[in-house]
């Protein structure tokens, strides 16, 4: 029968669904590289990787896994104020980046570092931002890893969580009514999905058919909050077609499936100017952030057997038996990595602050009464404590 909210069928029989009534099994999770770097026999792969294509996912892997230990011995050292690595998700960032286009907009978390660095944002760029020395083009404003490039269609990142979601999908209706063919990718964790903003994105994205693939990172840890904690249904994946939304969840330690997912997801959205679902099960190998300490949450050996399944070592033991990649290679390109990496961290180290002048531009065409008036407090305390302001930071 038709009613307003649509066309359903009756049945006599008195049959609840879902809850503790669940008769479904979960959603399948979609691999084609085993847990040991093995293709998986009949795999359906219709977005094969060439041997170019998957070199440089994979140098990019190494380079991101790289940058993030250096960025977080340094933050350790006290060269920066705060990091977040994304160990143990380089497959998820950069098999999802490696499928989308420039023409593509990103919103983002705070783990898709990755993502960014295979568009063209340079390591310096990076240390620059951690920083918040005068190169960076946030002029320092922003906490550190909250990267953003307007030239790489990759938005600012915030701090509140899946602000960006809702965002996303508005980004994603104007592609949709400029008949622009391409799509907005919005990454957040499984944690995030707990706040009403996904709620209301997803309802709207659907709603108003907007191509934007959602991708969730469901890394097992909302800070020291497990997955367990955070829902109860079939994760994240199951909340898709309930909204209306094709779903599919994917191995987010084989960066081959998370390629495949993204280039078929991003087709669908483009093709059917619909939402999309990608939730790529994880493991978050390293601390929530350097303000944390999740040995304080978790065992010890649960951290080293997800450890031992390092998708950056298991994408390189598929190319190995493909012939595509040797130790030689491997010796050659991590010993650069790190050389390049460090270069980029101590140039942003010497480099001067932005003008103290920079923390009241930008919002506003003219500053504003209030503004002046913190402006005018400000300078009047430098000129009475300059031991209060950096040398490096000029006062103009």
């Amino acid at each position: 029968m038709d009613f307003p909210g649509g066309r359903v069928p009756f049945a006599s029989a008195l049959k609840f669904t879902g809850g503790s009534f669940q008769t479904q099994p979960p959603m399948d999770c979609y691999r084609t590289i085993d847990s040991y770097g093995v293709a998986v026999p009949g795999a359906d792969v219709p977005h094969e990787l060439s041997q170019d294509l998957a070199v440089r996912m994979y140098r990019s892997m190494v380079a991101l896994q790289t940058l993030d230990t250096i960025f977080f011995e340094s933050q350790r050292q006290g060269r920066f104020s705060f990091y977040m690595t994304s160990n143990g998700e380089e497959a998820t960032a950069i098999g999802s980046a490696a499928a989308l286009t420039l023409e593509d907009t990103v919103f983002s978390q705070y783990r898709e570092q990755g993502v960014l660095m295979w568009r063209g944002f340079t390591l310096r760029q990076m240390a620059d931002q951690c920083f918040g020395n005068e190169r960076d083009s946030g002029k320092g404003r922003q906490m550190p890893v909250h990267y953003g490039s307007k030239e790489l269609n990759f938005h600012t990142i915030s701090s509140p969580l899946a602000t960006q979601l809702p965002q996303a999908v508005g980004a994603a209706y104007t592609l949709k009514l400029s008949r622009k063919p391409a799509v907005v990718a919005a990454y957040f964790g499984e944690g995030a999905a707990s706040e009403g903003d996904f709620h209301a994105a997803a309802n709207f994205a659907c709603t108003l058919s907007a191509p934007v693939i959602f991708i969730c990172r469901n890394n097992g840890w909302a800070i020291s909050t497990p997955a367990t904690e955070q829902y109860r249904g079939d994760g994240i994946a199951g909340r898709g077609p309930s909204y209306g939304m094709a779903t599919i969840r994917v191995d987010g330690g084989d960066a081959r499936a998370v390629y495949n997912a993204t280039a078929q997801a991003r087709k669908h959205a483009v093709e059917n100017q619909c939402p999309v679902m990608i939730e790529a099960m994880s493991y978050r190998s390293g601390h929530h952030s350097t303000s944390d300490d999740s040995s304080r949450y978790r065992t010890t050996d649960e951290m080293k057997q997800w450890r031992a399944r390092d998708p950056v070592m298991r994408f390189q033991r598929w190319l190995v038996q493909l012939k595509w990649w040797e130790e030689a290679q491997e010796q050659a390109l991590r010993k650069a990595l790190r050389k390049e990496v460090i270069e980029a961290l101590d140039s942003a180290g010497k480099a001067a602050k932005p003008p103290l002048s920079e923390m009241f531009t930008d919002v506003y065409d003219e500053l504003p009464w209030h503004l002046k008036e913190q402006q005018d407090e400000v300078l009047k305390h430098v000129a009475l404590h300059p031991e209060a302001c950096p040398s490096d930071m000029p006062v103009k």
